[in-house]
């Protein structure tokens, strides 16, 4: 099988842009199949540090082709912005850019409707990004959406453009009070951007086939995590996607027997943005350790994230839910400070002992974790490169992850550079 699915096992922000990158050595083809501009993937490329929005991760890599897949939700202002900032950084985005031309957009009054609609909500605010993903795939399933492919037809385009946005312009004004989208400038910005979009378009599920039949090396890179997914998250703070493994199918347009083995990636500890429940949330010192260690701000918000220790419930519920057959631990790094390591082994819900991730939102936040106290290692395991490299304690930690998850763990993270990785005997394809 030459598919290799990559799939975030937390409250995403685990590396995944990492992971991909160093994958993407190996891959002739990197596609992206879900999400959109939301995402954030933080790519070290030789001195710099990149991060991809839209853009898949394996863009660095001249030898793979990185598609846009129709599960995606495509900003082209972003887009185009994007590819302008990576060129600047000596990233060439040419003919190794497909777009497919079924992916929806995202367009500016998504996300004035958005921003009006998080505003409106107060205190129960969801705590999204304000990029429009959430407008954008509902207007999807309400056959509202404008898709790619009408970039390439900007007559057509502004038609429905005007139609939808006098729609919105009307809700915004009238039940949010907010300004208006302005129309002419919107579309006289789109237009620029559809001009340096219509190259790169492509229906590209045939493509994404043709090359899985071949026996090339094709890696599926998801955003967010299993955590945010809008069937099996933490509901109603979650993403507007199918985070998990089953979003391959729908996002790429593969039979989901082609996608192949499925790799998830977490955190050596846990970070979520936003609003939600986190039964393993620490609190003064120990988050604040892990926040400047870790360097846990947002990659697309710059919003602090919230931080806190393993939780195998939530990491076994991910697993089970994509079929990971091995997992990527990262930022084992930021953990070299600490003399002791809770985990959290099980919660505590109304009194009882649950092992199992609550499909029930109020229960998992009134979930109090079981720890269990791992010994730290107490040395730096950045200059790691082999198995014999980490500490005994950090290698204890890591099957100890392994045994709780029920997953084996392939590789750690040990730092941002691109090669800060140790692979085990279970080694990444």
């Amino acid at each position: 099988m030459s598919g290799l699915v990559l799939i975030g096992a937390q409250w995403g922000d685990e590396g995944k842009g990492k992971i991909t990158n160093y994958l993407a050595e190996r891959a002739d083809m990197v596609v992206r199949f879900q999400g959109g501009a939301n995402a954030g993937h933080t790519v070290a490329v030789g001195d710099r540090t990149v991060v991809f929005h839209l853009l898949p991760s394996g863009i660095s890599r001249p030898r793979a082709t990185c598609v846009i897949g129709p599960g995606v939700v495509l900003d082209p202002l972003g887009l185009v912005a994007e590819i302008d900032t990576v060129s600047a950084q000596g990233i060439a985005v040419g003919r190794n850019l497909l777009v497919d031309v079924g992916a929806h957009l995202v367009l500016p009054y998504h996300k004035a409707v958005e921003a009006a609609e998080e505003a409106a909500r107060g205190a129960g605010a969801i705590g999204t990004t304000h990029r429009g993903i959430g407008p954008a795939y509902a207007d999807r399933c309400t056959r509202e959406g404008i898709r790619a492919g009408e970039l390439a037809r900007f007559d057509r385009f502004r038609e429905l453009f005007e139609q939808n946005a006098a729609r919105r312009n009307e809700l915004l004004v009238k039940f949010h009070g907010a300004p208006p989208v302005d129309v002419a400038a919107e579309l006289a910005r789109l237009e620029a951007a559809a001009a340096r979009i219509a190259p790169h378009l492509a229906d590209t599920p045939p493509l994404v086939r043709s090359a899985l039949s071949e026996g090339k090396k094709v890696l599926f890179e998801g955003a967010q995590g299993s955590l945010l997914d809008v069937a099996f998250g933490t509901y109603p703070f979650v993403t507007s996607s199918h985070t998990t493994a089953a979003g391959v199918a729908a996002g790429a347009g593969v039979p989901p027997s082609a996608a192949g083995d499925v790799v998830g990636v977490a955190k050596a500890y846990t970070t979520r943005v936003g609003a939600g429940p986190f039964p393993t949330e620490a609190e003064g010192p120990a988050a604040e350790l892990i926040r400047e260690r870790g360097a846990e701000r947002g990659a697309t918000t710059g919003r602090p994230r919230r931080c806190g220790w393993f939780d195998a419930v939530a990491v076994r519920h991910s697993a089970e839910l994509s079929g990971m057959g091995r997992i990527v631990l990262t930022k084992l790094d930021v953990l070299d400070a600490f003399e002791r390591i809770p985990v959290c082994v099980a919660y505590e819900i109304d009194g009882r002992r649950v092992e199992r991730f609550p499909r029930s939102t109020d229960d998992v936040a009134r979930a109090r974790p079981i720890f269990e106290d791992a010994p730290g290692w107490k040395r730096s395991t950045r200059d790691a490169r082999a198995t014999r490299d980490l500490p005994a304690a950090a290698l204890e930690y890591v099957r100890r992850i392994e045994r709780l998850c029920g997953v084996p763990v392939a590789a750690v993270s040990v730092g941002a550079a691109a090669h800060a990785i140790v692979e085990f005997q279970s080694t990444l394809p």
